[in-house]
């Protein structure tokens, strides 16, 4: 899990923003595009 990798490099405050960086970007996409989340979807590189 990219998380428990990332804390055991970097300071917990800093993964902390990281993680809601992460989030944010995720439910404004999801706003933005007027989308449901679906924990099982994957985006392609096609």
């Amino acid at each position: 899990f990219w998380l428990a990798e990332l804390l055991s490099r970097r300071p917990r405050n800093a993964v902390v923003v990281a993680l809601a960086n992460k989030m944010a970007r995720t439910i404004w996409a999801l706003l933005a595009h007027d989308r449901r989340y679906d924990r099982n979807y994957a985006a392609s590189a096609e």
